[in-house]
């Protein structure tokens, strides 16, 4: 997969004004509806489960995407392919930081680990899940969706906070397993006042007791609206709060990490 688009790649050298001129133009290029070349309710991590569509289609691969580090100056993201449940690749890549943390800006600190990744699979992903933020993002352009309009590839950012937005309804201290709340657009994003930009959704929950398991906080990368984002990590956590690709993803990068230590 080669960049699409690559005066989107990133560039931690720019200015932080620049950078965030960038993300407005990479908001404008992104498509919040549903530009799929498959059918949403195809997708599973289920091995035993039915995958074939009327007109026996493949079934879609999805990637999952995350990321460690090593130190402060250098991301380890890794790629993990799956289709219909099974890895069928995976990759590692390792890029410069170059730039700390900046709430907003993460893309540009660690977004050139993940095209890497991503560029390293010997097949292309129909769906990538990012581990960080797509559409909720103070200009409308996290990781995820940062990475999918470069690509110009399905993309959903999983994150387990929430950097802006708000809740359409206050969000209980437990949230039953399943549920979802839309996260609304406010005046801390540049989306008109009351766009849905995503979902908080609790993918897993304790039966009982005082301890509570965080919901997720899944939005649209690009190539897929809100509602169809939630739907399909809805269908890949299989029994674990993280999505399976992003979950698997994140063992590798584990892995990798210490691979490289």
């Amino acid at each position: 997969m080669e960049p699409v688009r690559p005066a989107f790649v990133p560039d931690p050298s720019l200015s932080r004004e620049a950078m965030e001129a960038l993300q407005d133009e990479i908001a404008t290029a992104a498509v919040f509806d549903d530009d799929l070349t498959f059918d949403p309710g195809d997708v599973t991590v289920d091995r035993d489960g039915d995958q074939r569509s009327l007109v026996d289609a493949e079934p879609p691969v999805i990637a999952g995407v995350d990321q460690a580090f090593l130190g402060d100056d250098r991301a380890v993201s890794a790629a993990v392919a799956l289709r219909a449940g099974e890895v069928i690749d995976e990759a590692t890549a390792v890029a410069e930081t170059e730039i700390p943390y900046i709430p907003g800006l993460l893309s540009f600190r660690e977004g050139n680990a993940v095209l890497a990744a991503l560029q390293s699979l010997s097949v292309t992903p129909d769906l990538t899940v990012i581990d960080g933020s797509g559409r909720i993002h103070f200009r409308q352009a996290g990781l995820a969706t940062h990475v999918g309009v470069t690509l110009d590839r399905p993309t959903v950012g999983v994150a387990k906070n929430l950097l802006c937005g708000t809740p359409r309804e206050p969000l209980p201290d437990r949230l039953p397993e399943g549920a979802r709340i839309a996260i609304k657009s406010d005046a801390d994003v540049t989306a008109p006042d009351g766009t849905v930009i995503g979902y908080a959704y609790q993918s897993r929950q304790y039966d009982r007791g005082s301890t509570s398991i965080n919901p997720l906080y899944v939005s649209p990368g690009h190539r897929i609206s809100a509602e169809t984002a939630v739907d399909v990590v809805e269908r890949t956590c299989d029994g674990y709060k993280l999505p399976e690709p992003t979950r698997l993803a994140d063992a590798l990068a584990d892995k990798a990490k210490a691979d490289f230590e």
